[in-house]
C-alpha cells in the first residue's frame, strides 16, 4: 500500500536544505576552486594586511591594485599545492591556517616571517596554551562557511594531460592578473615596496607557507646534526697561587624591556631591592633579536648580530662549550623553553615539571626556584664554574601569572591572554609587577652568592629580549628584526662582583662605573664573559670585552 502524502515525516528545515543541496550539486574544474579560494583569501582572510596596506577606503585604484597582486600570488602557490585529489583538504588546512594567522596579527599586531614561524613551531605546550583562548575559536568557526562550500563542492574529473593544460592556463591567468595589479598603480606600488616592505608580512596565508618553506629548507625535519666545534684553542689563563675558584652566574632573563626597568629611570620603581645591592646597570643594550628563538642562540655565539648568520650559529658550539673546553665547570638551569641548542651536551636541569609547593601553581613555577640553592649546587664544584639561568621572566601574555600574589603591588591588572580586551594600563600593571619580581629574584640571587664562603662569586643579568604592550598597536614580541620598535629590542642588564671577586681582579670601581654609560649589546657577552672567567682564545676580542679596562691585568 502505498503511503499517503500525509503519512511522509515532517523534514525541518534544516534537513529539506540538505536534500536540495545533495540533488544540486556544485561541479567545477579544480582551478575554479583554486580561484574561488585566491578570492576568499584577498577578501576576507587579510584584515590585519587591508588595514596597513590601504587604510584610505577611497583609493580604489590603489585597492583593485592589491586585490589583484594578492588574489594572483596565492593562485600561483594554490597552484603548485592543490590537486584534485587531496586538493580539498590542503584548501581546508589553508583557510583554518590563515583564519587563525589573522586573527593572531589583527589582535597582537604580529608580522608573520620566517623567525615567526620558528617561533610557533618551537613553542611549547605551555607557551601556546596562554594563547590558546576562547578566543582563538571565533577565527575558525568564521572560517567553517568557506571549509564546507570547499568540501561541498565536486571536483571535475580530467585526465592528466587536460589537468596539465588547464594548470598552465591558470598560471598564465595568474601572472597577467599580477602583472594588471602591478600596472595599474606601478608608481604608488613601487613606493609602497621600497617603503613598506614589511607589510608582505601580512599576507596569509601566503607568508606563513613561504616562510615555512624558508624554515624547513634552513633546519630539515631529522635527526640533528653534531654541533661543530669553535675555540678549540681555549685554556683558562694561569692562576694567582691560592686564588680561590670562581662562580659567575649568568642569569637570562625573559621579555624584559629597558624602558619599564627602574634603575633606568623608569617612574615606577620595579627594582627597589636590586637599587639596594650596588649593581652595575646599563641602560643602553640592544638585544641580537626580538625573540627567544633569535637571541638565545645569537648571544651566546661568536658571530653575534655584527655578523649574524643563522645557519652559522645553529650548527656551532656556543660560548658554554668554550668555557667547558678551557675547564670551565658550566651548568645550565631553565624555566623557560630550553636552551635552543646553546648547552648542547652540557650538564642541564629543567625546572618546567617541577611541583614544588609554593613555588609551583599549575602548569608553571616561579622564578625563585633557580636560586633557593645556588650555595649546594655552587659547593659541588671543585674550579671555576657558571651556572646559567633561564628565566620565564614576563613571558607574556599572561604576565599576571609570572608572580605571587604578594608582588600584585600595580593594580589593576590585566587577566586576560587576549590583550587587545584589557586597557594598556591594566597591561602595564601586570608586566611591572613581574618585572617587580624579577628584581627580587636577583635580589634573591645576589644574597645566596653572599653565602658561599669558599669561593669569589659575580651575577651577570640580561634580557633575552624586550616587549611591545600596546605602543603603536603593537603586543608581545617578535616583530622582523629590521622593524622591531625599541621596546622589543632594548634590553636592561646588571652586574654584580662580591668584594672577593674584586680584590682577585683588582677591578676598579671607578672605571666600572664608566663603563655603566657606554652603548652595548648582546654582541658583548661572549667576549665578556671569556674574560671574566680568564679564558683565552682565538675568537676573543678585547674591545668587546665590558670590563677589560678595568682589570688590574690590564
Amino acid at each position: 500500500m502505498n503511503v499517503s502524502v500525509l503519512e511522509q515525516p515532517i523534514q525541518s528545515p534544516w534537513e529539506r536544505t540538505l536534500a536540495w543541496l545533495k540533488t544540486r550539486p556544485l561541479i567545477m574544474p579544480t582551478e575554479s576552486l583554486i580561484v574561488l579560494v585566491s578570492v576568499y583569501f584577498s577578501v576576507f582572510g587579510n584584515t590585519a594586511f587591508w588595514k596597513a596596506a590601504a587604510p584610505d577606503a577611497g583609493h580604489w585604484g590603489w585597492r583593485l591594485s592589491l586585490f589583484l597582486l594578492v588574489t594572483a600570488v596565492h593562485g600561483i602557490l594554490l597552484s603548485a599545492l592543490v590537486w584534485r585529489r587531496g586538493g580539498r583538504l590542503v584548501l581546508s588546512v589553508l583557510i583554518l591556517i590563515a583564519a587563525m594567522a589573522g586573527h593572531y596579527m589583527s589582535a597582537y599586531g604580529i608580522y608573520i616571517d620566517a623567525g615567526m614561524v620558528k617561533n610557533v613551531i618551537n613553542t611549547d605546550w605551555r607557551e601556546a596554551n596562554d594563547l590558546a583562548g576562547f578566543d582563538a575559536v571565533w577565527p575558525l568557526l568564521h572560517a567553517a562557511p568557506m571549509v564546507a562550500l570547499v568540501w561541498y563542492v565536486r571536483l571535475r574529473p580530467s585526465r592528466w594531460t587536460g589537468a596539465l593544460l588547464a594548470r598552465v592556463v591558470l598560471l598564465v591567468a595568474m601572472a597577467v592578473t599580477g602583472l594588471t595589479g602591478a600596472l595599474i598603480s606601478s608608481q604608488q606600488l613601487s613606493a609602497f615596496i621600497r617603503n613598506q616592505r614589511e607589510v608582505r608580512y601580512l599576507v596569509t596565508p601566503a607568508n606563513v607557507l613561504v616562510s615555512l618553506t624558508k624554515v624547513i629548507s634552513q633546519d630539515p625535519p631529522g635527526s640533528a646534526r653534531a654541533q661543530l666545534p669553535i675555540g678549540e684553542d681555549a685554556k683558562q689563563l694561569p692562576s694567582a697561587v691560592g686564588r680561590r675558584p670562581r662562580l659567575l652566574v649568568l642569569v637570562v632573563g625573559e621579555t624584559a624591556r629597558a624602558a619599564n626597568w627602574g634603575l633606568n629611570g623608569y617612574a615606577r620603581h620595579t627594582t627597589p631591592e636590586l637599587a639596594q645591592r650596588n649593581v652595575l646597570n646599563f641602560p643602553h643594550v640592544r638585544s641580537c633579536g626580538s625573540s627567544t628563538e633569535v637571541s638565545l642562540p645569537c648571544m651566546f655565539s661568536v658571530q653575534g648580530r655584527e655578523h649574524y648568520d643563522e645557519g652559522e650559529i645553529r650548527s656551532h658550539q656556543s660560548l658554554l662549550h668554550v668555557l667547558q673546553r678551557a675547564g670551565v665547570d658550566v651548568l645550565w638551569r631553565d624555566n623557560q623553553s630550553g636552551c635552543k641548542g646553546v648547552c648542547s651536551g652540557l650538564a642541564y636541569e629543567d625546572f618546567r615539571n617541577r611541583t614544588d609547593p609554593g613555588i609551583c601553581q599549575g602548569n608553571r613555577c616561579f622564578d625563585s626556584i633557580l636560586v633557593e640553592d645556588l650555595p649546594l649546587v655552587a659547593s659541588k664544584a671543585k674550579g671555576d664554574q657558571i651556572i646559567v639561568l633561564h628565566m620565564l621572566g614576563n613571558h607574556g601574555p599572561n604576565y599576571f601569572e609570572r608572580y605571587p600574589e604578594s608582588f600584585r603591588r600595580f593594580a589593576p591588572v590585566c587577566e586576560n591572554s587576549d590583550l587587545g580586551k584589557c586597557s594598556q594600563a591594566q597591561i602595564v600593571n601586570a608586566y611591572d609587577n613581574a618585572l617587580l619580581y624579577t628584581d627580587h629574584v636577583l635580589a634573591t640571587a645576589i644574597d645566596e652568592l653572599g653565602k658561599v664562603t669558599d669561593r669569589d662569586t659575580a651575577l651577570l643579568y640580561v634580557s633575552d629580549h624586550g616587549e611591545s604592550l600596546g605602543e603603536n598597536g603593537l603586543y608581545l614580541h617578535g616583530m622582523p628584526y629590521a622593524i622591531a620598535p625599541r621596546e622589543q629590542v632594548q634590553v636592561p642588564m646588571v652586574a654584580w662582583f662580591s668584594e672577593g671577586w674584586r680584590q682577585s681582579t683588582g677591578l676598579s670601581s671607578t672605571c666600572l662605573q664608566m663603563t655603566t654609560g657606554e652603548s652595548l649589546s648582546h654582541d658583548n657577552l661572549f667576549h665578556t664573559v671569556l674574560g671574566l672567567t680568564g679564558v683565552k682564545t682565538a675568537l676573543y676580542r678585547s674591545d668587546r670585552d665590558i670590563f677589560r679596562g678595568c682589570r688590574r691585568a690590564s
